[in-house]
């Protein structure tokens, strides 16, 4: 709760960011945006396959497990001697994408040689953004730390820092090319302070996570092995979001639509999935070192549970209502009704794919858990195929929306193949009234969709009697849109509690602190 709480202030701040952006440097109409977004894409591909996806599947179990075994001390140099590997190997690849990011761009965005000027200016912002790898290792690493002493704040804090500093240095610019190059440099100053802040914070908790030279010891050799199939386990996501970024460089605009896109459909995958896995990760590898089955049945079975009862209202609402949110919220300056049309064709697709993206988180952690990265990465691999060789097919047939829904089939295959390897290994088979609560978490969240369809299918009625009451820069369709998300929210409740998805007392029970621990048997939960 700490977690999501935290991240959702991060998302609205995102979001208040997204629409500077989107107002300064437009979409299909110019070509700063799809430069900007291709920059500050690159090295979080690169920040999420080695920071918060290799390293964090590797180390935090590793950590969790020397504080119980080997106390505070020994733990805390395998933290240093940790952040001083993933410190080098993070510079040394920025270091080489400065030096041939020419080249590389061709990789990247193959789609902006048509256009000299979008690629050149491509080069320059990923130039300038790619310091912000190192930044991001460090503070991802001291998240990691602070997550497996049971301190979610300030890890969850952190990224309102970026959404400040891009606001900073976004709102004063006059040009699209301006903002984006200004958007660029509050990339780097948000690194800097992010990592300084956690550094931070685990001096105040007790860490002791000293920077060092790096050194290859014994235990630092075991987390690389378990490191690099996790990188690819962890991260399958950004290679399919970096495949995809290549398809869509043919068509101008379609980095920025799918980057608006990421803004809502990441919004659950943050709030629930990540949330959840970052405080599920170290319970199930207490659980699993003890061989304690039924606790790790319990914690998946309220974790799955919880989960779906908030992602799939969500996924309802981007499946149900796309065009009512994107015009509503990003349709103005630069960003045109043309654009809001082809974004909001995306997020559709992305909006049923919802559930899988935040199930793989949750079904990601009970392979790390007992320290398996090969598995993950085996399905992994095979979800990247499957999301290139959907993309390409849908991309050719239906355009940019096709690359959404080659990605939530690839997800949703993805999800199948660790479920029922789970239950073939006999670490995890959902119980009986898990599956009870799922069933009904749907009918609620089906109901949903269909009360929110009619909403869409009425909106000009609704924006018509909301304008008499607009003001200033606000205006019918965003009153719309902000009173249909209000009466969403006040009525999913009442449908998951009449349909027996949850009750209000379960709900407080899984929300209450136990110190870490897990929870106490089957009949705790949902």
């Amino acid at each position: 709760m700490v977690y999501s709480g935290f991240t959702l202030i991060s998302r609205f701040m995102g979001f208040f960011r997204d629409l500077a952006v989107t107002y300064a440097m437009g979409a299909s109409a110019t070509f700063a945006a799809d430069a900007f977004n291709t920059a500050a894409a690159f090295p979080n591909l690169f920040r999420r396959i080695f920071a918060e996806g290799a390293f964090a599947a590797a180390f935090v179990p590793a950590y969790s497990r020397s504080l119980e075994k080997d106390g505070e001390e020994v733990a805390d140099v395998l933290a240093a001697d940790a952040m001083a590997v993933l410190a080098a190997a993070t510079i040394a690849i920025t270091v080489l994408a400065e030096l041939t990011m020419p080249w590389l761009m061709y990789l990247i965005a193959p789609g902006f040689a048509a256009n000299p000027q979008k690629f050149h200016l491509a080069v320059i912002l990923t130039m300038i953004t790619m310091p912000y790898l190192p930044c991001m290792a460090i503070y991802a690493h001291l998240s990691g730390v602070l997550n497996a002493r049971n301190r979610f704040i300030l890890s969850a804090s952190a990224p309102i820092l970026l959404n400040l500093w891009t606001l900073v240095a976004v709102l004063p610019t006059k040009t699209p090319v301006q903002a984006a190059e200004w958007a660029s440099v509050g990339v780097i100053f948000a690194g800097i302070s992010q990592a300084a802040l956690l550094w931070w914070g685990c001096k105040r908790t007790g860490a002791h996570v000293g920077f060092r030279w790096p050194r290859l010891t014994p235990d630092i050799k075991k987390l690389i092995m378990l490191a690099v199939p996790g990188a690819i386990a962890a991260s399958a996501t950004q290679i399919n979001i970096f495949v995809s970024g290549i398809l869509v460089s043919q068509v101008n605009g379609a980095r920025t639509w799918l980057a608006v896109c990421d803004r809502l459909y990441q919004l659950p995958q943050g709030l629930v999935g990540v949330a959840i896995g970052v405080a599920l990760l170290p319970q199930l590898s207490r659980a699993a070192s003890a061989d304690d089955k039924p606790a790790t049945r319990a914690a998946m079975d309220q974790a799955i549970v919880f989960a779906l009862a908030l992602c799939l209202p969500a996924a309802a609402a981007l499946a149900s209502i796309p065009f009512f949110m994107i015009d509503a919220l990003y349709t103005r300056g630069e960003f045109t009704t043309a654009d809001a049309h082809q974004t909001a064709a995306a997020l559709m697709h992305y909006g049923w794919g919802v559930p899988a993206f935040v199930l793989a988180q949750i079904f990601n952690r009970a392979f790390f858990a007992h320290q398996d990265t090969k598995t993950p990465m085996r399905y992994g691999l095979i979800t990247v195929g499957v999301n290139i060789g959907v993309g390409v097919t849908l991309f050719h047939l239906i355009g940019v929306a096709g690359i959404a829904a080659a990605t939530a089939v690839a997800w949703w295959l993805n999800v199948i193949m660790m479920a029922w390897e789970l239950h073939r290994r006999d670490h995890y088979t959902p119980s009986a009234r898990a599956v009870s609560r799922v069933l009904r978490i749907l009918i609620a969240s089906v109901v949903l969709g269909g009360l929110l369809g009619l909403a869409s299918h009425f909106r000009g009625a609704i924006e018509h009697v909301l304008s008499a009451i607009a003001f200033g820069p606000v205006h019918g369709k965003e009153l719309a849109i902000v009173v249909v998300v209000i009466a969403a929210g006040a009525i999913y409740p009442l449908l998951l509690f009449a349909v027996g998805g949850l009750t209000l007392t379960e709900a407080k029970a899984a929300l209450r602190r136990r110190k870490g621990a897990a929870p106490e048997g089957p009949a705790d939960l949902p």
